[in-house]
Order: C-alpha cells, then structure tokens, then sequence
C-alpha cells in the first residue's frame, strides 16, 4: 500500500528511517537499507474526506522539468473545498532520504499522518536521495473552481439596438449572424451583428410585406421563412425576399426542426405541414391539432429528449378565436417504422391543466432543461423576472433558484422578447411591456456549463 505521510514539526535523526517512511509499495528498491541516487515523485494526490466529497477524486499531473518541477490538476477541485487541513499522498520512484515541505507559513519535515495548509501558494517539495547527490524540487499547484458551478451570471451587453418605439422584433440566426427584424406597423428594418453587442443596420427588406408579423418569421441557418394569406416569403439574406403560392393555405410558420421547416396549414381543420424550399411544395404530417392549437404569440421550441429522439414543443400563445392558451403540443419523431419513420403528438395540459395559460414568451433548451422567459397571462398580467424551468422536457415547470438563476435589476418584466442559445452563452433581444419597446440585449451563462468536470 501507498505510505500515507503527514507533517510533524520534530526532525528524525536517522534518514534511514524517513526513507522507510516515505517510500511507495511500488518502488523499485530492493530493501530499506540499499541507497539511490534517485529523487523523483511519481504521483500525488489527496485523501478522501466525508466533509469534502470529491477532494480524493482530483486527479494530478506530474510534470518533469530540468530545474522545478510543477504537480497540478487539470481539472479544478470543486468549488467551495476547502485545502486548509487536507491529508497528501506522495509516491515516489524508489525511497528518498528526505521530504520537505516549504508553505508561505512554514518549512515541514514530513514524516508522519496530520493535515496540511494547501490554500496558500506557492508550496514546494524538496526531495534528496539516500546518497545525498540529488535533489529535486516540485511546486505544487492544487486548483480550486473560483466559481459557484450553479450560478447563472447575466450581463446586459447593449442598451438599445435602435431607438424606442412601439415596434414588434423577431431576432434569428442567419448564416452565423444574429439578425434583428423590427416592425412598427408601416415599415421592417433591420439590423444584424456577430456578437450581440454591436450592430448594424441594412435598412428596409425588399418584397417583404410592410404590415409582416415579424415574430412569425423562422430561420434553418441558412434562409428565412414568413408566410402571409396563403403566400410564403423566403430570402437567405434578410433583405431581399421572394415570394410563392402554398399548395395549402398556411396560417403561420412554426419552427426548423429535425431537417425541416415546419408550418400550420389549413386542411379541413389545422394539419402541421413541412416546407421544402427547392420545390416550393408542402407536404402534409398527418399531425392535427384540434382549435387549441396556437396561430400567434407561441414559443416554440425544438431539442434533443433523453430517449436521443427528436422533439420540439409549442407552449402558449393565442388560439384562432383570440383565447390565451395554456397549452403544451408535444411532438415526437421516431426513426421506426422505417423507412419513413413516424411523428406523434400530445398536449400535455390537458392532464396538467394548472399550468397558465401564457403568450408572448420565450423558451430554450439549456444546460439539459426547458427554460422559459417573460410573457403574459389572459389578463396581461406579466410573469416578473422569474425563470421558469422545467426539467422533465415540458411536463412540470417551477421558478428557477433567484439565488443562483435571475435576470438584473434592470430588466423590466417584459413579453415578446427573443431567447437564443449560441455555445455556452443565453441571448435576450428586446420584448415590450404595457408602455416600453425595448431593443436591449443581455446575455446569461451558467458558470460549470463547460467545465471539464
């Protein structure tokens, strides 16, 4: 077994013994009295303890280096452990005449079982060989996370992308750029940027309707999609827009999601169609909701489950005859049956109906959870900053930890704002409230979201 080694403060007077000590069942000395010239630590780490879980599972690397060496965790520690009183392991090539310890505090002989003070650096081990003709010193670097891992940190990033009015915003990706599309009644601009910070304006869209409802315009990366009284509009540059004849009466675009654009056609009550670009041509899904199935001021949503199958998830919104919906469509795909595979669909308020009904927000998938922001009630009352999370994929949902996950002060309770993942980050574009338009941008990220470990 590995010789665990603590520190004590009274110095051996033989070196034979320390040697015995210090020495590791894998050493390559034969017995306790043969000497080496050898100084050389091939392993350290710390030992378990049941009020620092996770200290024992730290993971050092050794690095040899002409003059210092350096012992270090690539993987930092878990946040809030504390190195104050831990117990090191050290395991070196063959027996070592002596180990010392040198902190900011103190200078130790180790040779026996208590606690070191690893919070303060730097902290050097010297060894020297039972010959006493070398002598090689290490630095030891042990890593703690700075950081709460479940802590969301939010920042606003710009204040106003334009100046205020009382315009409506739809913010896509568009071919690695976020793109801001504002209307306010008899005009659409718009204004596009790579990082959300600084932005552009291109000015006015070509062949795009001048009245267009701008939060019902969808993005696959690479194009645009809005449809209006039975015409569907695509452009892949946000500025210039065509326009062609559906094969069936849309009423609004949905969403991209598993490799298709996704709208709500009319035939013979609603039927969920996809959309392919080249041909011009829809091709009905067999899905059909029944009339409480949103047309306007939803949030929808696509993601991965965790059975790896395709979903997406249509939340709130406004029915046809104007009511505020508190549903949730649920649409699955399965690779099987082949060769076509099959699309199921459910609302899950009808089994949980205490979930509000709900427009104008926004939802994410994020750090392996449903994540869903601003929005109002039937009776325009809005939600506040609260996030709600869910962490089943849509069938419960509950109020974020305001300790670890909520928005800044400065954020105004809001509806019809943009939500976008991009990497490890959040995005919020703009939104409105009872008498603000606000084309502001803040952006959120949780601490351990790509953390090695």
């Amino acid at each position: 077994m590995h010789h665990i080694i603590r520190k004590k403060y009274l110095f051996y007077a033989f070196a034979l013994c320390l040697t015995y000590v210090l020495s590791s069942c894998e050493s390559k000395t034969t017995t306790s009295s043969s000497t080496s010239s050898v100084a050389k630590l091939t392993a350290f780490s710390f030992n378990a303890q049941d009020s620092m879980p996770g200290l024992a599972q730290a993971v050092f690397t050794i690095e040899e280096r002409i003059d210092t060496g350096l012992v270090y965790n690539k993987d930092s520690i878990l946040y809030g452990t504390s190195l104050k009183k831990v117990v090191p392991k050290f395991t070196f090539q063959v027996a070592v005449g002596s180990a010392r310890l040198q902190t900011p505090d103190t200078t130790i002989l180790l040779t026996g079982y208590d606690s070191i003070d690893f919070s303060r650096l730097p902290i050097f081990l010297t060894l020297r060989s039972t010959d006493g003709t070398t002598t090689k010193v290490y630095e030891i670097r042990p890593a703690v996370h700075q950081a709460d891992p479940d802590l969301y940190q939010w920042t606003r990033i710009q204040e106003a992308i334009y100046p205020t009015d009382e315009s409506e915003q739809r913010v896509v990706e568009l071919n690695g750029l976020f793109v801001m599309i504002a209307n306010n009644g008899f005009q659409n601009k718009i204004y596009t940027s790579a990082d959300g910070a600084t932005w552009s304006t291109l000015g006015s869209p070509v062949g795009l309707p001048a009245s267009c409802h701008v939060r019902q315009i969808i993005s696959d990366g690479t194009r645009l999609y809005y449809a209006d009284n039975g015409t569907i509009y695509t452009s892949s540059d946000a500025v210039t827009w065509t326009q062609t004849t559906a094969s069936y009466p849309v009423k609004t675009m949905l969403m991209y999601w598993n490799n298709h654009v996704w709208a709500l056609v009319e035939n013979n009550g609603w039927e969920l169609a996809t959309y392919d670009n080249t041909t011009a041509q829809l091709t009905l899904s067999g899905l059909k909701p029944d009339s409480r199935f949103p047309v306007s001021d939803f949030a929808a949503i696509a993601f991965q489950s965790a059975s790896q199958r395709a979903r997406a998830m249509i939340i709130g919104g406004f029915a046809e005859d104007g009511t505020s919906l508190n549903t949730r469509w649920n649409i699955e795909y399965s690779a099987h049956p082949y060769p076509n595979g099959t699309y199921r669909m459910e609302e899950y308020s009808i089994d949980r109906p205490h979930f509000t009904t709900l427009t104008g927000v926004s939802v994410i998938w994020y750090n392996d959870q449903l994540m869903l922001f601003g929005g109002v009630d039937k009776d325009m009352q809005y939600f506040g900053r609260d996030i709600l999370i869910s962490t089943d994929e849509g069938m419960n949902w509950t109020k974020a930890d305001t300790a670890k996950n909520q928005l800044p002060e400065a954020y105004q309770a809001r509806q019809k704002q943009t939500a976008i993942v991009r990497g490890s980050y959040i995005y919020l574009f703009g939104g409105q409230d009872r008498t603000n338009t606000y084309s502001d941008v803040y952006r959120g990220k949780l601490n351990s979201i790509d953390w090695d470990n």
